[in-house]
């Protein structure tokens, strides 16, 4: 099946490449989370043409889906999602957001690049493999989820504990965020920082300003706490990850009136931490430094993941070595931004990596990528597939 570019700028024009039909068909559905709009019926449709055994797996109200195509090891995976942020004011957009279409080159549209460009490359670039290599060795995967830019409590984490409950196990995965920055294929994300955080509520007493023995100030108790944590030394970092880092997000505290000590003051605060520190010893040093102020205080900690690694290994390898082939550029392997999914499939043991295009603009106004970036990623995806599955 061939995968060339599309010389014209026609959004309904059948000379599009299959990867980029896909992608505009994707996009055009308004599947903002947790709506599918079913993107996962039309993906589904065509990954059982190709021989992949579908599982639909709803939780709450939310749609997923896991497909495989084989029944022996090793396991690939390409995991991604459906779901995409809300569009903002319509007015505001060059073009509207789920009316997708090329423009000089430039694939438009809420999901070019996250995430609905990958999920069409990742399944053209299956169909490809299966029709060169249809005995291929092990088997092929696919985890879409439509919960993944929203709370992410009934997407992938419930699909993985569904896998791990009948020992299903994934060798290889490959999640299709938005990881490259000039050039599609220049960046891997090889792992990702955890994310800590928490809502920290310290207590006073509330008064007049100008009887101040009769009242405790919360701001005045928290600051010197706060300027501790700020300087405080958590980690080096290693190899993959820069040292920890801690940042306030939020302070909320006073009455609005000038002349009222506040009752409490709140602070919302993230550390963003490697592999050199967990969640619980973060919280324990974070006490440590709390308590020596003497404070009244109540915390909430929510952790929203662990850091993950996947370090030099086979997966990684295969990866650059597709890259090369097809993009004739040398990746970099980085551990920047923010969280993904591969954070709940990381600890089962898999080996994750995280591979898409260009991220300059997701989550923004008129969101857009190269359209032939789709066609170059499709040919990696396909690439990779052949370093780890195709047969002698």
């Amino acid at each position: 099946m061939p995968d060339t570019p599309s010389p014209t700028d026609s959004t309904s024009d059948s000379s599009h490449s299959p990867t980029l039909g896909l992608a505009i068909e994707l996009m055009a559905k308004p599947s903002v989370t947790p709506d599918d709009c079913d993107c996962q019926t039309i993906m589904c449709d065509r990954l059982r043409a190709i021989g992949f055994q579908i599982e639909h797996l709803r939780f709450g109200e939310v749609d997923n889906f896991w497909a495989r195509r084989g029944a022996s090891g090793p396991l690939f995976a390409f995991a991604g999602h459906t779901d995409v942020v809300p569009t903002g004011p319509v007015n505001n957009w060059e073009f509207h957001p789920f009316e997708p279409r090329i423009e000089n080159g430039m694939l438009c549209g809420r999901g070019a690049a996250d995430m609905k460009g990958s999920l069409a490359a990742m399944v053209t670039a299956c169909e490809r493999f299966v029709e060169h290599n249809p005995d291929h060795r092990g088997s092929i995967g696919f985890l879409i989820t439509s919960d993944e830019e929203g709370p992410a409590v009934n997407g992938t984490v419930k699909v993985v504990e569904h896998l791990e409950a009948r020992n299903e196990k994934m060798d290889w995965c490959l999640v299709g965020e938005p990881s490259s920055t000039h050039k599609v294929g220049d960046v891997i994300k090889n792992g990702r920082r955890g994310s800590l955080g928490a809502k920290l509520t310290v207590k006073g007493i509330q008064g007049h300003v100008a009887y101040p023995h009769l009242a405790r100030n919360p701001i005045h108790q928290i600051a010197p706490a706060l300027d501790a944590l700020t300087t405080a030394h958590w980690d080096n970092g290693n190899e993959f990850f820069p040292p920890t880092s801690f940042q306030i997000s939020n302070f909320n505290a006073g009455t609005g009136a000038t002349n009222v000590i506040p009752g409490q003051a709140e602070v919302v605060f993230n550390f963003r931490f490697s592999t050199e520190n967990s969640a619980d010893t973060l919280r324990e040093k974070a006490h440590e430094i709390l308590d020596g102020f003497e404070l009244e205080y109540d915390i909430d900690w929510t952790l929203y993941g662990e850091p993950f690694i996947t370090g030099h290994g086979d997966l990684v390898q295969a990866c650059v070595s597709a890259i090369r082939t097809e993009a004739g550029i040398e990746p970099e392997l980085s551990t920047s931004g923010g969280t993904s999914d591969g954070r709940f499939i990381a600890p089962t043991g898999t080996q994750v990596i995280e591979l898409g295009p260009c991220n300059a603009t997701i989550h923004k106004l008129d969101e857009r990528i190269k359209a032939d970036d789709l066609n170059t990623l499709s040919k990696i995806y396909e690439q990779l597939l052949i370093n780890l599955l195709a047969t002698e």
